[in-house]
C-alpha cells in the first residue's frame, strides 16, 4: 500500500512480464510443424472433413445440443451420434454402389 492506505495511480504502477524459454522453444517447434508441407496438407484435409461432419450432424440430423449432462453421458451420446453418422454414410455408399472404392488410394505406412 502507498501512503495513507491509498493505491498508487495507474501511471506509477509497473509490472514485469516474463516469457518462458521452454514456451518459446515449443512454440517455434510447433510453428515449424504447422508450416511444413505435411502440416499444411493435414490442416487443409482436417478443415474439409470436420466442417462437413458437423454440418451433417447439425443440419441433416437436427443435432443442436446434448440432452444429457455429465462427461460419461455426453461421451455416450456423442458416440451414438457418430455411429448414426457412419451408418448413414455406409447406407448411402451401399445404395449408390460405391462399396470397395476409395476417394484416395490408401498407402501403407
Amino acid at each position: 500500500m502507498h501512503q495513507g492506505g491509498k493505491k498508487k495511480p495507474l501511471e506509477e504502477r509497473s509490472k514485469n512480464l516474463h516469457v518462458s524459454k521452454a514456451f518459446l522453444r515449443q512454440r517455434q517447434e510447433m510453428q515449424a510443424r504447422i508450416q511444413s508441407e505435411e502440416g499444411v496438407l493435414l490442416r487443409m484435409n482436417r478443415s474439409i472433413q470436420v466442417e462437413g461432419a458437423f454440418g451433417v450432424l447439425k443440419e441433416d440430423m437436427g443435432f443442436r445440443r446434448f440432452l444429457l449432462r455429465g462427461k460419461v453421458k455426453v461421451q455416450t451420446e456423442f458416440l451414438l451420434l457418430c455411429m448414426g453418422y457412419n451408418l448413414n454414410k455406409l447406407h448411402n455408399k451401399i445404395q449408390s454402389g460405391r462399396c470397395g472404392t476409395y476417394l484416395h488410394i490408401p498407402q501403407a505406412s
